[in-house]
């Protein structure tokens, strides 16, 4: 029997707290697997942005979060959790939520985020990431939360405290002087490949053995190089775990060596 798990109610709890976040309590989200295009972009910006959701995540991606925060507990992994591009704060409040669930107290909740929006992509670096960015400006508000948005996301919940921990900033400047020792999950949602670069050199190395990265925008080829960041970091540090697949889109692995 496992150490940890959840209730009947604790579950109701979650699974009500997955709905109220991405809006699809009383509303279906739109439909991910058609061709990404204007009519479907629209939808998309009205159901999220343009709404009271918290969290753009489908069930899938929050029940990976969930899956792997429980494995970490169990095989007492050590160190916090970190997402780096949190929006309006619904995948690190869930989080919390489970940590509460379980009474975990020993571990952090680390919120990275700039708070104003996504970057501006190097056009000469990243030309698909710059030609795409005026599309999220205009339907997407730029992904922008303010950092008292989010902070009032978590008091929504009754889950703000001194286990969260703020850190305001583009990732170039905030990440290498973050006070982080160790981490057991890193959660990557930066969307674009600089910023999931910076979640990567300086975050892996703080993460335990036996612990998790996620990256949420890995197979988003129309509009990020996501994905050729995370293969060329890969590559560049000989990492051989196997990326498993969340959804279409949204990957992770186990760090199953230093």
């Amino acid at each position: 029997m496992p150490r940890y798990s959840f209730s009947s109610v604790d579950r109701k709890y979650l699974d009500l707290m997955q709905k109220v976040m991405s809006n699809t309590l009383f509303f279906d989200e739109p439909d991910r697997e058609v061709e990404l295009g204007v009519e479907f972009m629209s939808k998309f910006s009205r159901h999220y942005i343009k709404s009271n959701a918290i969290s753009l995540l489908p069930k899938a991606r929050f029940d990976n979060i969930e899956n792997l925060i429980l494995s970490v507990v169990e095989n007492k992994i050590e160190g916090d959790f970190i997402e780096t591009g949190v929006w309006r704060g619904g995948s690190v409040i869930y989080m919390r939520a489970i940590l509460e669930i379980l009474n975990i107290k020993n571990k952090k909740i680390w919120v990275a985020d700039s708070f104003e929006g996504l970057p501006v992509p190097d056009e000469n670096k990243n030309p698909l990431e710059a030609k795409t960015n005026f599309a999220i400006k205009r339907l997407y508000d730029n992904f922008e939360a303010g950092i008292e948005e989010v902070k009032n996301n978590f008091d929504r919940f009754d889950l703000l405290d001194d286990q969260v921990m703020w850190l305001k900033g583009w990732f170039k400047d905030t990440l290498p002087s973050a006070p982080i020792s160790k981490l057991s999950l890193i959660r990557l949602d930066g969307d674009y490949y600089d910023s999931t670069m910076d979640g990567l050199i300086n975050l892996y190395d703080k993460l335990s053995v036996g612990g998790y990265v996620i990256v949420d925008d890995y197979a988003e080829d129309a509009w990020t190089n996501c994905r050729r960041a995370v293969d060329e970091f890969r590559l560049s540090r000989s990492i051989s775990s196997a990326l498993i697949p969340v959804d279409k889109v949204c990957v992770y692995w186990q760090k199953i060596d230093k």
